[in-house]
């Protein structure tokens, strides 16, 4: 049934196209929703631009989720300069970069769980499922 579990190293925007890739087939092979594999995706993009955007490689891991509930997980992780203000970075419309994607808050709405750790000079960890 496909990889249970991916990790895409992102180095360049290929490796963006190939994360969102990875995440809509592995959402698929689980029978979500064509919506709902578009929103994975979406989110896919828009945490593996960041990591590219704001910390300059970094890594997503996709996996799958089988328990009580299915489901996808999406982690990404860089070791780039961090998110000063967390609660600043969640509001709409905001971004350092005049970025015009749905960033951090959008990626929040598109998931079902949206988890964010970030240490100033450490990187940033967002964390994000979306149930079947």
């Amino acid at each position: 049934m496909g990889d249970e579990f991916v990790e895409i190293p992102i180095k360049e925007e290929q490796d963006v196209v190939i994360a969102r890739l990875k995440g809509k087939k592995m959402a698929e092979e689980l029978g979500m929703k064509k919506v709902d594999q578009v929103r994975i995706a979406t989110a896919i993009s828009e945490l593996a631009r960041n990591i590219l955007l704001y910390a300059g490689t970094g890594v997503v891991q996709i996996k799958k989720i089988h328990g009580e509930k299915k489901g996808i997980e999406v982690v990404a992780i860089d070791h780039g300069p961090g998110i000063e203000n967390i609660e600043l970075a969640l509001t709409d419309g905001y971004s350092t970069s005049g970025a015009l994607g749905v960033g951090l808050p959008g990626t929040k709405r598109l998931m079902d769980e949206f988890e964010i750790w970030s240490e100033k000079g450490k990187g940033t960890i967002v964390t994000v499922r979306k149930w079947a």
